[in-house]
């Protein structure tokens, strides 16, 4: 999944300094960063890292005074901490939100399948079963004779 950098502004209530439409799909370490990905930097222990790094945004604070050219694109917020950490739960929220039947899962012709129904790979739901609108069947469960889950 990817998400520009204004996106990822809008959603912090940050400001963009540089590329706007820079786009990123994963995190990184700040010293570990390539392109296409985001990193953050809170802790001045590691602002030797923002000057070098290939990350493709760095979400820093307001405050932070670059002491020389910055090469990536920054994401000015209040608190970095709480910015990364708000990200971090929308993040994951979206990865708990999966809807659709994993091609590695079974789901027998009989069963009952609900709306926004979430069935995850090596899953097994058996004959008859009925599964309710918006559950999530996460890998390897099995749900068999006549089961009932809402």
């Amino acid at each position: 999944m990817k998400f520009s950098a204004k996106q990822i502004a809008d959603l912090l209530g940050g400001t963009i300094e540089g590329d706007a439409t820079i786009e990123v799909s994963s995190l990184s370490k700040i010293e570990e960063g390539k392109p296409g990905t985001l990193s953050f930097l809170a802790n001045p222990k590691y602002v030797q890292y923002i000057y070098d790094t290939k990350a493709s945004l760095v979400i820093v604070g307001k405050d932070f005074v670059a002491e020389q050219p910055v090469k990536t694109n920054l994401l000015r917020v209040d608190d970095a901490y709480k910015s990364f950490a708000k990200l971090l739960e929308m993040y994951n929220q979206i990865r708990r939100d999966k809807k659709g039947i994993e091609e590695m899962s079974h789901v027998s012709k009989s069963a009952t399948i609900g709306k926004d129904v979430y069935v995850g790979a090596f899953a097994y739901v058996g004959d008859n079963c009925t599964i309710g609108n918006n559950v999530k069947i996460y890998s390897q469960l099995f749900y068999w004779r006549q089961c009932f889950h809402r």
